[in-house]
C-alpha cells in the first residue's frame, strides 16, 4: 500500500510538471517570425499576467468593421525589469502595434514595437528583450 502511494504521488508530481511546460509556448511555433504586421486601435483590456501579459485592442478595418486583437507581449519579468506596470496600458490608449501575426489562432499578434502617440511612449523589442523609451520629436 506504500508503494501505491508513493508511485501515485510520483506520477501525479510528473504529470504536474508536464501540464505547466506545455502551459509555456515557443514564439516561433505560435507566430510567423518571418511576418509582419501594423494595426492601429484602441486598447479595451490590459493583462499582467504570467508568463507574457498581453492586451485586447480594437482595430477597425476600411470597411468600418471593428474586429479584437489579442497582443501578446514579452515575459512579465523582463517587462518589470524595462519599467512596465499593471498600469502602463489602459482602456483606451490609442496605439499602433507593429509585430509577427499569430500562425493558427487569428486575431493575434506578438508584440515587437507599440507607439502611443498621445505621451510619445515608445516599447520596442531589442534583440530579445523589451526597452522603454520616448519618441523623439
Amino acid at each position: 500500500m506504500k508503494h501505491a502511494r508513493l508511485f501515485v504521488m510520483l506520477a501525479s508530481l510528473a504529470f504536474a510538471g508536464d501540464r505547466a511546460a506545455d502551459a509555456h509556448h515557443s514564439l516561433a511555433g505560435m507566430y510567423e517570425q518571418s511576418g509582419r504586421m501594423t494595426l492601429e486601435g484602441t486598447i479595451t483590456q490590459f493583462q499582467f499576467v504570467n508568463p507574457h501579459p498581453f492586451f485586447v485592442m480594437d482595430v477597425t478595418d476600411a470597411s468600418g468593421a471593428t474586429q479584437s486583437w489579442k497582443a501578446e507581449l514579452d515575459n512579465r519579468v523582463e517587462l518589470v525589469d524595462a519599467g512596465v506596470t499593471p498600469t502602463t496600458f489602459k482602456a483606451g490608449d490609442r496605439v499602433v502595434v507593429t509585430g509577427s501575426p499569430g500562425r493558427f489562432q487569428k486575431p493575434l499578434i506578438y508584440v515587437r514595437r507599440l507607439v502611443r502617440s498621445a505621451d510619445g511612449f515608445l516599447y520596442e523589442e531589442v534583440g530579445n528583450s523589451p526597452r522603454l523609451s520616448r519618441l523623439r520629436r
